[in-house]
């Protein structure tokens, strides 16, 4: 089933475990918060890059991969790519690990709305009234948290660019999600293994160092990134992008409900009222969105259909 032409239950039960997975990541990262957020990064992409390269290798996708790298265009592209990513897996880390979840729920919340306000700096989109009283409420959601909370929400602000900066990239390659993040993962590769080898040679690595429990788990950190990853891939080709605009939101809810219940963070007025803005700006932002989508679908529907031709009634009377 092409995506945009309807739902199924497997797409459905897809995005449910990848937007699901994505929610629950912060669970993972919390178990790892003895292991400084670098080497976890490090770590994280040395294991991802082993598990890529098997799939690319059992999928006998190399051919697609070594042609991305030697088009210029798409090498240059992907390399911008890779670097935001980085950023963006980094400031995750570390919002986690420093008990701030609560700030990378945010910064998943906003992300659409930024991705928003991109389009209209870099490719001079043009919006809709109800976007911009949508990225309007967002802004003042920040202003609420920056001034009442008395903190710039940085790490959200700085996922919800560089992701929104990441999508933006990655929509002008004609690379499918697997083959770009292994690609991705390549370039960072000799970064992260060079340092944590030197971590390891001077006795700071905390990978072969602690115990069989951390090494497993830093190994895991490959499955945690590529399975999500797999399943929203799956998600995108059997579900209408409406739907995965809904969908979209499982994540960074997760998120949040995991800083309240689980990982005790603190939920003042002053948090609740900033995150109130940026809700009611994802509500009217998400009904103006399906709106769109209706009046698209009833255009589209409508330039389809063809009036038959009108009888002869001179030649019917004969």
């Amino acid at each position: 089933m092409k995506a945009g032409t309807g739902d199924s239950k497997a797409g459905l039960a897809y995005g449910i475990a990848a937007y699901g997975l994505w929610g629950a990541v912060p669970v993972y990262f919390k178990t790892l918060q003895h292991v400084p957020a670098a080497e976890l990064l490090a770590q994280r992409i040395v294991w991802s890059t082993v598990l890529l390269i098997g799939i690319v290798t059992l999928r006998q996708s190399w051919s697609n991969l070594i042609h991305c790298l030697r088009t210029p265009r798409t090498r240059t592209t992907l390399l911008f790519t890779t670097l935001l990513i980085a950023v963006n897996w980094f400031v995750y880390i570390y919002g986690v690990t420093t008990q701030r979840v609560m700030q990378t729920s945010l910064g998943y919340f906003i992300a659409p709305l930024a991705s928003t306000a991109l389009g209209v700096l870099v490719l001079k989109e043009k919006l809709r009234p109800g976007q911009i009283v949508a990225l309007s409420l967002a802004v003042l959601g920040v202003v609420v948290l920056t001034v009442l909370a008395g903190e710039l929400p940085w790490i959200a602000l700085t996922l919800a660019v560089s992701f929104g900066l990441y999508g933006l990239l990655r929509k002008t390659v004609a690379a499918d999600s697997l083959t770009g993040l292994t690609i991705e993962s390549i370039m960072l590769f000799p970064i992260a293994l060079g340092y944590a080898v030197w971590l390891m040679w001077f006795g700071q690595a905390k990978f072969a160092h602690l115990n069989r429990q951390t090494d497993l788990l830093l190994i895991a950190g490959s499955v945690v990134t590529v399975v999500p990853l797999f399943c929203f891939a799956q998600a995108a080709r059997r579900l209408r992008l409406t739907t995965m605009g809904f969908l979209q939101y499982l994540s960074p809810t997760g998120q949040f409900l995991l800083a309240i219940w689980l990982f005790d963070e603190t939920v003042n007025v002053h948090k609740l009222a900033g995150f109130a803005f940026v809700w009611a700006a994802l509500a009217v932002y998400t009904i103006d969105a399906l709106m769109a989508w209706r009046r698209n679908r009833r255009l589209t529907i409508a330039q389809t259909v063809v009036p038959e031709p009108a009888v002869d009634q001179t030649m019917a009377s004969g």
